[in-house]
């Protein structure tokens, strides 16, 4: 065979220096293929992916406020109404994954003076406290109210822990979150119902056992699943409060 027919044929020959022509048009084409059914195959399998939400830090719009410290049965700071907006509860978290007990719990049914970061997702706002001290002063006629109970309810959805669905971390739910949910919870992290329907409006239920006290490792087994939940449903200000029996709970899927 001469060199002129060995390069001219349509196969690659390692000690030559040139490659068939017919080989270089058949690269080409499998190289834009390939890279295409990659967009699609990644476009195809986001599309099916839960939306992680527009949550997250307010880094300028930092939290400073008095209120009384609760624990209910997670550490809530409870404040007053003021120039025409309601009273609020806000759920409190610490730096990283971990809950805030060992810095309030001393200021228990006391005015404290509160610094954070509100982490923020539709209704659901949850602080990262940065510093909390004993109020100088307390807010004059201030007396939180009592829980308005709901009634008992049966609601599906999925057990989060509320940081990082709040915004912390995206995906905030889902089995994509379910390790980061399970360190979060056992740091002390208050856990969220996120519901998939709504009770008067609010999809998000702080929990607590069927007794209203902390919930522990029982949860661990429904995290990032769809699970049906049966249990009282209380309002505290604007924070729904779940006290769920979790003897009557089922994975759905």
């Amino acid at each position: 065979m001469s060199w002129k027919q060995t390069k001219d044929a349509p196969f690659f020959v390692g000690y030559l220096n040139a490659v068939p022509k017919q080989l270089v048009t058949f690269l080409l084409v499998f190289s834009v293929c390939f890279a295409g059914g990659l967009g699609i195959a990644a476009l195809a399998l986001s599309s099916t992916q839960n939306d992680p939400g527009n949550g997250g830090f307010q880094w300028g719009n930092r939290f400073e406020n008095i209120g009384i410290m609760e624990l209910r049965p997670y550490p809530v700071l409870r404040v007053a109404a003021d120039a025409g907006n309601p009273a609020r509860t806000y759920m409190l978290a610490g730096q990283g994954k971990r809950g805030v007990f060992n810095q309030v719990e001393k200021h228990e049914n006391g005015f404290v003076a509160m610094r954070g970061v509100p982490v923020k997702r539709g209704d659901l706002t949850m602080i990262q406290v940065g510093r909390v001290e004993a109020a100088e002063s307390e807010v004059t006629g201030f007396t939180p109210s009592e829980p308005i109970p709901l009634g008992r309810w049966k609601l599906t959805g999925e057990i989060c822990d509320g940081k990082c669905y709040a915004g912390a971390m995206r995906p905030g739910q889902g089995l994509a979150h379910k390790a980061c949910a399970d360190l979060c919870l056992t740091g002390g992290i208050p856990p969220v119902f996120v519901s998939s329907g709504p009770v008067e409006n609010r999809n998000f239920f702080l929990m607590a056992d069927k007794d209203g006290n902390l919930l522990g490792d029982e949860i661990k087994p429904l995290l990032a699943l769809f699970v049906e939940l049966e249990g009282d449903v209380e309002r505290l200000d604007d924070l729904m409060v779940f006290k769920v029996d979790l003897a009557k709970a089922r994975v759905l899927r």
